[in-house]
């Protein structure tokens, strides 16, 4: 009898540990949230930058306990390093869409943005842009497309603007860095500036790699051009802008997002005083929960470098919230709550239009006084 009650209980006592176990692990989901940014290269400190803010996030969402569909549910981040180059970034995107994602949060950049949109469109993932700007990136027809940024349309559109109407200049030079995004922030600059009544008295370009200017900088001085717009990254607008003192030119800087950062005033010294930028959205210490934000980005990270994070934070919660009103981690379920995002975020209220970007993006200018950067005007979109 004992040796019988033996071989009942323990095979039973395995079927019920078993059966405990895979229901204990179906309750609890794992959900991955995608990222693509920059992690080495020029361009690393604003991947990481975006990277953070999204992995923020997931911690306060996995901190909250989430439920979906009545499961626990656990986030996880998943992030590759595009390097800044397309070739790369498609690569690397069709590896998210190979681990499963749910949802990606890029790009930097909008040259790797732009051919990199498709193939999650193709897998039916939802893709939310922080900082990527050209206007294109939302116009190739895919419905899973989202940006929570203002386009260069907006941005270098309202700088063009400002600088015919307010800053009353006669003669103005544009520079970009042959990106996708660096050629189409000038294009829209051009166009706002021809539209507002003013001038491109000269272009002049470099590329992305470049850390000498002297050439197109000597024409510049030439054209005598009051105001130099230029589109490209911190590192060299910063160097620009060095250079520009170091030849004598009382042309003022104005550079395209992206620029009033930091590693701009490292890199420029003093000779950052009185440069001109023009960011996305409005100063974040002005927002309802900005200032706690930059308080538990600081002390978790140990940065306050925060162009890009507060946006890639904002673009992981929306996603989550959408989830959460879909009581689903699936896509083609939780697509329809993204698309109709009503969100109040760190960045500002959150809601897309038909293309995918914000109804009501804003732009701030500013400059840089007695060492760093401080707002001058802020102007929504018309």
């Amino acid at each position: 009898m004992i040796g019988f009650a033996r071989r009942v209980l323990v095979p039973g006592l395995s079927a019920i540990l078993l059966s405990f176990a895979c229901s204990h692990s179906y309750a609890q989901q794992v959900v991955k949230i995608g990222v693509s940014s920059p992690l080495t290269g020029i361009n690393a400190a604003n991947g990481k930058d975006m990277e953070n803010g999204v992995r923020l996030a997931v911690e306060e969402a996995n901190a909250q306990r989430i439920k979906l569909d009545g499961h626990d549910v656990r986030f996880e981040l998943d992030s590759v390093d595009d390097q800044s180059d397309p070739r790369i970034g498609v690569q690397v995107a069709q590896k998210l869409v190979d681990d499963g994602v749910t949802v990606v949060v890029g790009y930097y950049n909008s040259g790797v943005a732009l051919p990199s949109a498709p193939i999650f469109a193709r897998a039916g993932i939802p893709l939310i842009h922080p900082a990527a700007t050209n206007p294109a990136i939302t116009h190739q027809g895919l419905k899973t497309v989202y940006r929570i940024i203002a386009t260069d349309t907006q941005n270098s559109g309202t700088a063009g603007k400002y600088a015919v109407k307010v800053m009353k200049a006669q003669r103005i030079a544009v520079m970009d860095d042959r990106t996708a995004f660096g050629q189409g922030a000038v294009d829209e600059f051009k166009k706002a500036v021809a539209a507002a009544g003013g001038k491109i008295a000269i272009a002049e370009y470099i590329n992305d790699k470049a850390v000498e200017f002297s050439a197109q900088l000597t024409n510049i001085r030439g054209a005598n051009a009051d105001v130099l717009f230029f589109a490209g990254v911190d590192n060299q607008a910063a160097l620009i802008t060095k250079r520009m003192r170091e030849l004598g030119m009382r042309t003022q800087f104005v550079g395209s997002g992206g620029i009033a950062d930091s590693i701009f005033l490292n890199v420029a010294g003093p000779a950052a005083e009185g440069a001109m930028a023009w960011e996305y959205g409005r100063p974040i210490e002005t927002l309802p929960q900005g200032r706690v934000f930059m308080q538990k980005f600081k002390k978790r990270f140990g940065a306050d470098n925060l162009i890009y994070a507060p946006f890639a934070y904002d673009a992981a919660w929306v996603a989550i919230n959408a989830m959460k009103q879909a009581n689903s981690a699936r896509p083609a379920e939780f697509l329809s709550a993204l698309r109709a995002t009503q969100y109040e975020g760190i960045t500002g209220k959150i809601a897309f239009d038909a293309n995918g970007d914000l109804k009501n993006p804003t732009s701030t200018l500013y400059q840089v006084k007695g060492g760093r950067w401080v707002p001058v005007t802020t102007i929504g979109a018309e």
